[in-house]
């Protein structure tokens, strides 16, 4: 399997960006703005129990025609309707797979369904939707694919930290796997804008989630801030530095056993490539790095217009599952 990994990687062909969106920020705000399809069919709707009685994570199950299992997880602010998570679904279903599209705790249509917040550490629950998708699907191949803040959670759990259900293999796209430098390269430059946007999409969670916990919103302006009023607090660590210490994928990613696909760019805004390139690799792991491509943009050239690059990698390494 790991051979046929690197086999796919070496068919890949480079992200190679549009004139009009040459720079990590173009990919990355034009890559999130434009027009993208989303999945017509209509899944299972299912609620899978977490540790806590009544508390649920949401999930959408489509059932394929092949023995391959494919589970989603989206980023920081997102849900199971991002556009990266519906192309992505639309790709596994195209080769006949089962997909489960997943929402962390408290997002898109599991509002309500927890008490606690999601974060960058939770391998806890991505493991937990596949452990239920493991009974349910027995004698299967399960791939998850993780995204951005979720492909961190993903690496933490192909190395077996935090979890103990791993999925058969692991893709992990622009996962931020040193958060202190990558929350604090959110607060640098032009790369406030996403800073704000994520602040603004975690009071936004408060707000549906947690309203009595409002009042604590005072003074929150950086992710830096809300993860040490917030995330730290109800996650259940001593402090924001001890949640990036304990939960960045980086000094972990020596110790994962499964096959694990790690993809990035070198000009994704606030995750630093160069965090992956001095990290000490596994043996069952392949490190793909674009020059170009922002933070889950990968806007590549089609005449005037604009391909979406990794829909067709993740396509390839899809493939070799099947």
């Amino acid at each position: 399997m790991f051979e046929a990994l690197k086999a796919a990687r070496a068919q890949i062909l480079p992200c190679r960006p549009p004139f009009w969106a040459s720079t990590g920020h173009l990919q990355t705000i034009l890559g999130h703005l434009l027009p993208s399809p989303v999945l017509l069919e209509s899944g299972q709707e299912l609620s899978i129990p977490m540790e806590h009685e009544k508390e649920c994570i949401h999930s959408t199950y489509f059932k394929g025609t092949t023995s391959v299992v494919v589970y989603l997880f989206h980023g920081l602010g997102g849900s199971a309707e991002a556009s990266y998570m519906q192309r992505t679904a639309m790709v596994a279903r195209s080769y006949g797979y089962h997909v489960f599209i997943n929402n962390h705790r408290g997002c898109g249509k599991g509002l309500g369904l927890a008490s606690e917040p999601y974060h960058s550490g939770r391998a806890e629950d991505l493991s937990r939707v596949i452990e239920f998708g493991k009974q349910m699907l027995p004698n299967h191949f399960h791939v998850a694919i993780g995204f951005s803040l979720s492909a961190n959670a993903l690496l933490l759990l192909s190395a077996g930290v935090r979890a103990t259900v791993l999925p058969d293999a692991s893709i992990a796209v622009n996962g931020p796997i040193h958060l202190d430098h990558a929350s604090i390269k959110l607060t640098q430059g032009l790369n406030r804008i996403y800073d704000k946007r994520f602040v603004f999409e975690l009071k936004n969670y408060i707000k549906d989630n947690r309203p009595s916990d409002l009042n604590k919103l005072e003074g929150v302006e950086t992710l830096r801030d809300f993860d040490e009023a917030f995330t730290a607090v109800l996650g259940g660590f001593r402090s924001r530095s001890d949640y990036y210490e304990t939960c960045s994928a980086q000094k972990y990613l020596k110790d994962i056993q499964i096959p694990t696909v790690l993809i990035t760019a070198e000009d994704d805004p606030f995750v630093g490539v160069e965090e992956y390139r001095q990290a000490t690799l596994s043996a069952s792991t392949i490190l793909h790095i674009e020059k170009h491509g922002g933070h889950m943009g990968y806007l590549g050239q089609a005449g005037f217009g604009a391909e979406r690059w990794l829909d067709s990698a993740l396509g390839k390494y899809l493939q070799v599952f099947g």
